[in-house]
């Protein structure tokens, strides 16, 4: 097979490298692509929070092929949660200073649980959604952590899963047809930002099928059909192309504004009585909790925090052997900024077929996932099917900063994370896989030897003759449930304690 020239590589999968592969995607009945009207039309909140607007009479029949799936299999009532939503109650948490309404998915602990003073939070990785941490009632982490007795909530930030924008919201409640929208979209190509835009997604496209070309000639059996199902993923991309213009925050939007939000609608729900939480992070989840506990400490501020886990998270990734180092942009960061966003998930559910069989390349991305046998491949291909979304480019751009010396920045480049960890007053549980190709032990070491010892717990899990954990494997590989969970819990519940 012909290697793959480094920066065409890179344009197939910086996206897919840095995202910090939480799960994997196809496109059926998924949250993650770029948000469209009829999906969010569908998503009516169970909570608290004033719920979306009810639905027009009728739908566009523009919208996307694979969102009418996935909205029809909805059930579109007021009060409703959508099929994919698998968590007691769907919440809406406004993010102040914008038209972002993030989505909460609530786990209520069962009466008989034992009784718990914090809510939990978790965070996922980037360009992911809630799927990963609830993959099926007998494999869900979200789940397990409620039936021991915590309040769990699972965040999805903007752009990622059902979190919705008011913008869509009006644009769902307004009447289309196929004409009107065409000419909408035609007088948006004629803008010259947009133009280029269109101008990068059709170079990908043809530079996707060239690689895939090159790559299927040594693939046995050959696969047929996948040139004209590419060609309609990138026609579907161009259609989709203003909202995905629009995908234009970075890592601090989440930091500063996102994660904030979500837990202040937490507290207003739960009502902790010291107004703390506790908060597990995987991946990107983990390095937003390590950014968040580097403020408070350089501030001098009461952290809301009880105490933190990261799975497979660092801040500073210049002393590993990550893989990341072979994909990340980190050469010329205008060239990525041609196109604002990389349509993570339905680029990577296109070619996944491909991606399973080897010798092609792209299988190389399943290790990058989870280590030999340590999922059952139904709950992997659900993952891979549902758990990919489109991520801004200024997201990657900024977090391919923490292969640079000094590690993750700001958006400014003035305030270096790692140097402030030294301050924290948080207790940390950072846990890393043996076998993780994208945050190796070392990574989270790295990280890790800067905190206060009395304050931080570090562990690797995976032995030399197996089981092995890979990325997304301390999350929902099969050995988890019996070695990683109970290593979590018995951490947060010595955290648990209400300080007078």
């Amino acid at each position: 097979m012909p290697l793959l020239h480094g920066a065409s590589l890179r344009a197939l999968l910086a996206g897919a490298a840095v995202a910090h592969l939480s799960s994997f995607p196809i496109v059926r009945a998924s949250p993650c692509a770029p948000p469209q009207p009829l999906r969010l039309r569908a998503f009516a909140s169970h909570s608290a929070s004033e719920p979306p607007p009810p639905p027009p009479s009728s739908p566009s029949p523009s919208t996307s092929r694979v969102l009418a799936s996935a909205a029809a299999a909805c059930d579109c009532e007021e009060g409703a949660k959508p099929a994919i939503c698998t968590a007691d109650e769907l919440h809406y948490a406004p993010v102040p200073g914008t038209e972002w309404r993030l989505a909460l998915w609530r786990y209520r602990p069962p009466p008989e649980a034992p009784k718990r003073n914090h809510p939990l939070m978790l965070l996922s990785g980037v360009a992911t959604n809630a799927v990963g941490f609830d993959l099926s009632p007998g494999a869900s982490f979200a789940r397990h952590m409620s039936m021991q007795g915590f309040d769990t909530w699972i965040v999805e930030l903007r752009g990622a899963g059902l979190s919705t924008r008011g913008s869509e919201l009006a644009a769902a409640s307004t009447k289309s047809d196929m004409s009107s929208n065409s000419d909408k979209f035609l007088g948006l190509m004629e803008l010259p930002q947009t133009s280029a835009i269109y101008d990068q997604i059709s170079q990908l496209s043809q530079r996707l099928v060239k690689i895939l070309g090159e790559g299927q000639q040594n693939v046995s059996p050959r696969l047929f059909g996948w040139q004209e199902r590419l060609s309609a993923t990138i026609e579907d991309l161009q259609k989709q192309l203003e909202l995905i213009i629009s995908y234009d925050w970075d890592f601090d939007h989440y930091l500063e504004e996102d994660v904030p939000a979500a837990i202040d609608y937490i507290k207003q729900q739960s009502v902790p009585k010291d107004g703390k939480l506790l908060a597990i992070g995987h991946s990107m989840g983990g390095i937003l909790l390590y950014a968040m506990v580097s403020k408070c400490g350089f501030e001098g501020a009461d952290p809301e925090l009880a105490a933190i886990v990261t799975l497979a998270s660092s801040v500073d990734y210049t002393t590993s052997n990550s893989s990341l180092k072979l994909f990340v942009p980190l050469a010329d960061p205008a060239e990525m900024l041609r196109v604002p966003a990389v349509p993570l998930g339905t680029l990577l559910s296109t070619t996944y077929p491909i991606s399973s069989r080897a010798p092609y390349i792209l299988s190389l991305l399943r290790s990058q996932i989870s280590a030999k046998d340590m999922m059952d491949p139904e709950l992997l291909s659900k993952l891979i099917l549902n758990n990919f979304c489109t991520v801004p480019a200024k997201v990657l751009l900024q977090l391919a900063t923490s292969f640079r010396d000094g590690g993750l920045r700001n958006r400014a480049g003035t305030f270096f994370f790692k140097e402030h960890l030294g301050k924290i007053k948080v207790p940390v549980l950072a846990l890393a896989g043996d076998e993780d190709l994208i945050c190796p032990p070392e990574a989270v070491y790295e990280t890790v030897k800067v905190i206060p010892q009395h304050l931080v717990t570090y562990k690797v899990f995976g032995k030399p003759e197996g089981p092995h954990y890979a990325h997304y494997d301390l999350v929902g590989g099969r050995k988890a449930v019996h070695e990683v969970y109970p290593c979590i819990i018995e951490f947060l519940s010595q955290h648990d304690d209400v300080s007078s």
